[in-house]
């Protein structure tokens, strides 16, 4: 009936319900006809999650979107530089390597980031050391994963840190062991008194208060590591970005052998690219290795050998040049507009990067701080993830300026400081 009223074959209504019952929409039991498919009897639509709800491991911002502070301003992506070398790569590559690429990643790219780390960051390794991956996360998560195999249960990680480190920890089977943080970084005196068998840090720009770790600390956090014969793993992830003094060293290259190094350009470029490295100790390396090859297999090809060249023609550092002066207005824009309007909060961390910790004064909320942010065009998060305990955190909220022009942080703190005035 319903092929002559549709005036089409047979076969292809039968082909459209047995489409319909594979996709769990219907559903035939013989003698009984064929009916819609209840909701709760399981299959097709019913199991899948909403699009409206996806699932994050943390917290959205108030669009729905993964929390931006930190983040380079897409629009000053240096688009034409990357297609030349993009479409350079492609031209000059053999047909033999349009297949996989190697599970440690292109030796091109191993090679311009081994030179280039040398040179700006003081980082000391060998080609071999270098193991590409997608971004500092998957860093983490491969060391994690090399440690384990070694024996490790237990890392320590900073208090606060980025929460998401905490997470891959536990995702890998491992225990983070949070270490508090104060002004001069993580206090590396604690991490006697604990069994773990490697630290996260980021020590030349702590996440999220922005503390620099000290001298004294890292002589006593490598000392530490020689001794106990535990890894370090550096998490540098925007330490090009530093705006009042030439950018604190790697630790990574007062001991080669203790320190894994972890960099990306997500913040000094885009984190689309999913571009990041490890430079892992000779000792780990292998297992490093064998630990991606297991993740993903390999990072995509064509990124990588775009970024070598991108190094080496010298465009990375005509970038950086160019846009560490924006980024450094945007932040004295911020700077100027807090202390004239806000004067109460205590920006903290504006030395490098592109966010600020905003430390609230008492009887402020930051729930309802970065609700009214929110409705004048500025997105702030709520810092309490980043503790170890939630409940113990200090008021406070994040606020990144990488994204935002001048006059919108001007005009948004304007703003949001008129809206608290009348609550």
């Amino acid at each position: 009936m319903l092929a002559a009223d549709l005036a089409v074959s047979r076969s292809v209504v039968v082909d459209a319900y047995d489409q319909l019952i594979t996709e769990g929409y219907l559903e035939a039991r013989q003698g009984s006809g064929t009916r819609v498919r209840a909701p709760g009897n399981g299959g097709g639509q019913q199991a899948r999650t909403p699009v409206s709800a996806p699932f994050w491991p943390i917290p959205v911002g108030r669009d729905g979107t993964m929390p931006r502070s930190g983040l380079p301003d897409p629009s000053l992506f240096p688009r034409a530089a990357w297609l030349r070398h993009y479409r350079d790569a492609l031209r000059d590559l053999a047909d033999s390597r349009l297949l996989y690429p190697p599970p440690r990643g292109e030796p091109e790219l191993r090679a311009a980031l081994t030179a280039y780390l040398g040179r700006v960051r003081g980082v000391r390794a060998a080609v071999d050391q270098v193991v590409v991956c997608d971004g500092v996360s998957q860093g983490v998560l491969l060391l994690c994963r090399a440690l384990s195999r070694r024996g490790v249960t237990r890392i320590a990680v900073e208090d606060p840190c980025f929460v998401y480190h905490r997470l891959l920890i536990r995702a890998a089977g491992l225990e983070p062991v949070p270490v508090p943080v104060d002004e001069d970084g993580i206090q590396t005196r604690r991490l006697a008194d604990l069994e773990v068998g490697a630290v996260l840090l980021s020590p030349a720009h702590s996440y999220p208060g922005g503390a620099v770790l000290s001298a004294d600390r890292r002589v006593e956090l490598l000392d530490w590591a020689r001794t106990t014969d535990a890894l370090v793993i550096e998490d540098d992830y925007d330490a090009e970005l530093r705006y009042d003094r030439l950018p604190v060293g790697a630790l990574q290259g007062l001991d080669p052998a203790h320190v894994a190094y972890c960099g990306s350009v997500s913040k000094v470029l885009t984190p689309i690219l999913r571009l990041g490295w490890v430079v892992a100790p000779p000792r780990l390396a292998d297992t490093v290795i064998a630990a991606k090859y297991y993740e993903d297999f390999a990072t995509e090809g064509l990124g990588q050998l775009t970024l070598a060249r991108f190094i080496e023609s010298g465009d990375l550092a005509r970038h950086l040049r160019r846009v560490r002066p924006v980024y450094r207005a945007r932040r004295d824009r911020l700077l100027g507009a807090l202390g004239s309007h806000l004067p109460g909060i205590q920006p903290d961390g504006g030395a490098a990067g592109l966010h600020l910790l905003l430390r609230l004064p008492p009887g402020l909320d930051p729930s309802a701080v970065a609700d009214a942010a929110f409705r004048h065009g500025i997105q702030l998060e709520e810092t309490a993830q980043h503790w170890a305990d939630p409940a113990a955190a200090p008021p406070a909220v994040l606020i990144g300026y990488g994204t935002l022009r001048e006059s919108t942080l001007a005009r948004g703190i304007e703003a949001l400081s008129a809206d608290l005035r009348r609550a």
